[in-house]
């Protein structure tokens, strides 16, 4: 078996087992599978890696770096189609024209300044989806995230932008319970959704605690090291 055989084994197994995890959550929660969507995060994995993503049917590719995202997800090859780039990562201003060009979904937008930034490079004729990163935290300003009470200015401001608004995403604080973490987005989308209807995201849940996301309402995990393994190799 060659190499790009046993990685492609590899990933294939991991994905089935991510997928029944994903099932069994969904039926303790009682919702329907088709409501929650898996984002895979391939940051600091190889093009390698993305391509035999696809071939096994992955449509939803997560990156945290810009720079690295150009690089691995256009100038190495155009994408399919019907491939959806989520950039999940922290944004800064003066990177936003360049994942507005590849992103279709950016998970962390967390001020008016990166809602206009975001704006101006997505320009005319791309339909760029914004989500509102929440700081769930309070304490750990470096995870980025906008202070639960600016949700609603901030959802108002990417509307008026002509960005499309596409819901909330949070991370757990670290030590935290998730449960109760994901509770408050959970709220907070909720509130959210009743000035836009149409915010529907949640972005919540990763390796670690899928499953509680799931119990509160997540439609979309990022995922990373439950599928392509640990990323200390690949720094």
């Amino acid at each position: 078996m060659t190499d790009r055989s046993a990685r492609r084994d590899e990933l294939g197994h991991a994905l089935r087992a991510l997928d029944d995890r994903v099932d069994a959550a969904c039926r303790d929660a009682g919702r329907r599978r088709d409501d929650v969507h898996v984002v895979v995060v391939t940051k600091y994995f190889p093009r390698s890696d993305v391509d035999l993503l696809l071939e096994l049917g992955v449509r939803d590719l997560g990156e945290n770096k810009a720079q690295e995202a150009q690089a691995k997800l256009v100038d190495e090859g155009a994408l399919p189609a019907d491939v959806r780039v989520h950039f999940v990562g922290q944004l800064q201003s003066n990177k936003a024209a360049l994942v507005a060009g590849f992103a279709d979904v950016v998970h962390s937008v967390d001020r008016p300044k990166i809602v206009r930034a975001l704006a101006k490079g997505a320009g005319e004729g791309h339909d760029l989806t914004a989500l509102i990163q929440v700081d769930l935290d309070g304490e750990d300003p470096g995870r980025g995230g906008a202070a639960p009470g600016a949700v609603i200015e901030l959802g108002d401001q990417v509307v008026e932008s002509g960005l499309r608004l596409g819901g909330v995403m949070a991370v757990a604080p670290r030590g935290a319970d998730p449960a109760e973490a994901f509770a408050r987005l959970q709220d907070l989308s909720a509130r959210l959704r009743e000035a836009h209807p149409e915010a529907k995201i949640v972005s919540a849940g990763m390796s670690s605690d899928l499953e509680q996301a799931i119990a509160h309402g997540a439609t979309h995990l990022r995922v990373g090291s439950a599928i392509l393994g640990s990323r200390e190799s690949h720094r």
